[in-house]
């Protein structure tokens, strides 16, 4: 007599969260795999457990394995595992669970609030992984028999509104699953799943570790040979069955360093970042326990992927739960200024939600962030301290990146701070940290001088650098976009001030040689008193004030900015070249002979038009100076081709 068929409905929002999943959730098909193969290796986990203390679960088999095997004529691919099994009560609760009352809710929840994380922790308890098959598949059979009982629960849907249960004979513990494939459509991203190089490709890159062995069965053909062993040309043709072992099971992450060799890690690193170009700078690995266990294997690479720098760029290592990967860019297990690095974190309890693509609680998340980010850092400290060479190979690669952290990780702002390395006017040909620049200040010196600029040329011609130079005091060049922000947030350093030498005053040399300059500048200022005032005026929609320089030796001119204006540099980069341009200040040399020979001039001639023509050519000047672009350069021209016709 036949069992008996049961059939239970879905309820009309069950379809609707099927296609949810399928369409919004997964992106990539091939993830059907993936979900199946980690239900197979959780069964095989928990009958291990449980055998501990009821070992005659196990009985006589104690073969431990996820099979897969394909009928290309049949179009099924079928998935078994002899794990734990499933009794009919627990195919209800575990398969069954996705139309439980209640679905409606959850819908609702999830358009009202876009997939928060409570919501998605309220996904993670419906069996819905189990459904990715459906992106494959018209038609999924399960049979499973749970360990220690002697009938089983055949389980079968086409995914449109019910699904049935029969008793069932199975003669070994375990789940099949039986999947009656769709038609191969590579171009929707459903590939030919009976294929063995797609099965084979899927588990390499999805469940290449996963702890049990993953077993494929193919068929090929065979052809008799002659004695010189080449195939006859009308031989008969002998059909083989080939059963191969698809994953290593064998990940390095696990192991001691002491046991694997550079060449095993280099090989890794470049299996799991496609890099060929140059084995990585350096291997961290490392286990951490306590509130949260995990392994992490990641590597610093030799050189930066050219869209490192793209903020629409995506980065992140692979997280693996138990040996099989969750999630191929987990942006979360680092901050994003450490977005070079590559590599893998195995957790032993992270909780998954529905896709494994998304997880359902951050804490877990911040912890391993933590760990990582203390690690990665104190690795580049021992770089820094035992490795100069090195470290210097990885700045000129990652330096830009490492910057960004100065103004996000306030909890590694000290440490992170260490590892800059800047130009200086020190040596051209090294590059200073912090620390040192510090440590050759002079005793009088209270400020850590630094200028932007868009290159050490520019800088180290800069007019500004004039009275520094004089001085013998050394001025940091900082010379990427990315140094705007990082003075923004990198006010001080051990006590000194950071001070742009394009900012504020100048106050150089020791109290008494401050006192003396600045006695000598305000008597200066009070004999061109009306000559700046004239200049200011004739300037006013450029310059907010115009004043003497004590920074100049040798240059007419230079425009500095009060001490919280935007930089030249900065001003690019907020504005374009199109928004509103910051009045600047200018600052005149009183001791060279344009403005000694200007102000002789104004005394004799104090309405002259050509003293404006002579304010729009210092500003010119300028600009120039630093490297900024003039407002209108043909009126500029043509002003300076008219000084030039009259004094020739």
């Amino acid at each position: 007599m036949d069992a008996a068929v049961e059939t239970f409905p879905f309820q009309a929002e069950t379809k609707q969260l099927l296609e949810l999943m399928i369409r919004s959730l997964y992106t990539n098909k091939e993830i059907f795999l993936r979900e199946l193969i980690s239900n197979a290796s959780d069964a095989l986990d928990r009958l291990r457990f449980e055998a501990l203390t009821r070992p005659e679960l196990l009985a006589d088999d104690n073969k431990l394995e996820i099979r897969l095997e394909a009928d290309p004529d049949a179009r099924t691919l079928t998935i078994e595992d002899s794990g734990i099994g499933m009794s009919r009560d627990e195919v209800i609760a575990n398969i069954g669970t996705i139309a439980k009352s209640g679905t409606r809710e959850l819908l609702d929840r999830i358009k009202q609030e876009g997939k928060t994380a409570e919501a998605l922790e309220l996904i993670g308890r419906f069996g819905v992984g189990f459904y990715s098959a459906f992106m494959v598949a018209d038609k999924v059979t399960l049979v499973t028999r749970r360990a220690g009982e002697t009938t089983a629960t055949r389980w079968e849907s086409t995914g449109d509104g019910h699904y049935t249960l029969t008793e069932t004979a199975k003669p070994r513990r375990g789940t099949v699953i039986t999947l009656q494939l769709k038609p191969a459509h590579p171009d929707a991203g459903i590939e030919d799943f009976t294929e063995g190089w797609v099965l084979r490709q899927a588990i390499r890159r999805y469940s290449d570790f996963v702890a049990y062995p993953i077993k494929h069965k193919e068929m090929r053909e065979e052809t008799e040979e002659d004695e010189l062993g080449m195939p006859k040309p009308d031989g008969p043709k002998t059909t083989v069955i080939e059963e191969k072992t698809l994953n290593s099971m064998k990940p390095l992450w696990t192991r001691p360093q002491s046991e694997v060799t550079e060449d095993k890690y280099n090989e890794f690193y470049k299996h799991i970042t496609h890099d060929w170009n140059a084995p990585p700078l350096k291997t961290i690995s490392f286990k951490a326990e306590g509130r949260s266990e995990f392994q992490a294997l990641v590597f610093i690479p030799s050189e930066a992927p050219h869209d490192l720098y793209y903020h629409a760029a995506t980065f992140g290592l692979q997280l693996y739960a138990q040996r099989v990967m969750i999630m191929e860019r987990c942006e979360e297990l680092l901050p994003r200024y450490l977005r070079f690095i590559r590599g893998v974190v195995d957790s032993s309890d992270l909780p998954l939600n529905i896709s494994r693509q998304r997880l359902q609680q951050e804490r877990h998340v911040t912890r391993i962030r933590q760990w990582l980010t203390k690690k990665v850092l104190e690795t580049l400290q021992n770089m820094h301290a035992q490795e100069p060479e090195t470290y210097l190979k990885f700045w000129k690669q990652f330096g830009r990146a490492l910057k960004e952290g100065v103004s996000s990780d306030y909890e590694n702002k000290e440490t992170i701070v260490s590892l800059f390395l800047f130009a200086s006017s020190q040596d051209p040909e090294k590059l200073t940290t912090l620390k040192d620049y510090v440590g050759r200040m002079p005793l009088e010196q209270t400020e850590i001088f630094y200028l932007t600029g868009v290159s050490r040329q520019a800088v180290e011609n800069s007019p500004h650098l004039e009275a520094f130079n004089a001085k013998g005091y050394e001025v940091l060049y900082l010379l990427e976009p990315v140094d705007e922000l990082v003075v923004q947030y990198l006010t001080d350093f051990q006590g000194k001030k950071l001070k742009s030498v394009g900012k504020g005053t100048v106050k150089l040399g020791t109290l008494e040689e401050k006192e003396q300059a600045e006695k000598e500048l305000k008597e200066k200022s009070e004999k061109f008193a009306d000559l700046l005032k004239l200049l200011q005026q004739k300037l006013d929609k450029h310059i907010k004030d115009v004043r003497l320089s004590s920074r100049l030796t040798a240059s007419p001119v230079c425009l500095v900015g009060a001490d919280h204006d935007y930089s030249p540099q900065m001003e690019r980069l907020l504005n374009h070249g199109n928004g509103h341009k910051q009045r600047r200040i200018m600052e005149l040399n009183p001791t060279h002979p344009i403005l000694i020979k200007l102000h002789e001039h104004f005394q004799n001639d104090k309405e002259d038009p050509l003293i404006g023509d002579y304010a729009e050519l210092l500003f010119g000047y300028g600009l120039l100076a630093e490297g900024s672009e003039l407002p209108e350069p043909v009126v500029f021209n043509q002003r300076l081709n008219e000084l030039m016709v009259r004094n020739l």
